[in-house]
């Protein structure tokens, strides 16, 4: 059975050398960068099914790989790693397409299970879909196939986890969802830390569906639960 293949972009040697002893470890295959321009190229010829990105490398920085990598790979999973207070380069890098981050210094076993969790989105994903059919509520259509949704006259971009966020709040239409679910259900991990990513894509996801995102009508926040969604745009 061919090993996943994960490569690790990091340019302390220290950690770069624990994580791939712990990868290696767990059976996975290991590939390896220092700088960002050797990750490109690396991730060019490797094709791994995950990558581990830190912000913070040379000559181009995790953030310009992140970037450089969506333009034409939507799919492999990209889990940044951060330095603790590197709040905007996190919500920069969820903007970019990053499935999620990790912040520094994390545990062995919140790191293994983000990694298996981000594996186990990604081989789904490659699986028959089993629902290619528009989204449509209030006047916003999303197209999954095209990853393109419309409002009014405005067109944005969607990522396969807003799709599958946007999917989850229908089936749920008007029912307060907690944060674990979600989590569970659309990440496949089920960490209290995690809960600022998923917060964060909601963020994202309000400026492409409301009409005033700082005044939701479609995803409102439940303080201390969750979400309730409602596709009529509820203002209560």
């Amino acid at each position: 059975m061919t090993k996943e293949k994960i490569l690790i972009v990091e340019d302390d040697p220290s950690i770069l050398t624990g994580l791939e002893d712990l990868l290696a470890g767990e059976g996975f295959a290991v590939c390896s960068a220092k700088d960002g321009t050797t990750a490109l190229r690396v991730y060019r010829q490797e094709k791994p099914n995950l990558i581990l990105l830190d912000i913070m490398i040379p000559e181009k920085s995790g953030l310009d790989v992140c970037r450089e990598i969506r333009a034409s790979d939507t799919a492999t999973p990209i889990l940044m790693l951060t330095a603790k207070g590197q709040e905007v380069d996190k919500v920069v890098g969820l903007e970019l397409g990053a499935d999620d981050y990790i912040v520094k210094p994390f545990g062995v076993n919140e790191l293994l299970a983000r990694v298996r969790a981000g594996l186990r989105r990604s081989r789904a994903a490659k699986s028959p879909p089993k629902d290619t059919g528009p989204i449509e509520f209030g006047d916003v259509r999303i197209d999954p196939r095209t990853y393109t949704g419309t409002k009014g006259g405005r067109t944005f971009a969607v990522t396969s986890r807003e799709i599958d966020l946007l999917r989850l709040f229908l089936r749920r239409d008007d029912e307060v969802v907690d944060r674990f679910t979600l989590l569970e259900e659309v990440w496949g991990v089920r960490y209290e830390g995690t809960t600022r990513t998923l917060d964060q894509h909601i963020v994202k996801l309000r400026q492409k569906i409301e009409d005033d995102p700082a005044d939701p009508k479609h995803i409102r926040t439940i303080y201390g639960v969750g979400y309730r969604f409602s596709s009529r745009g509820s203002s209560r």
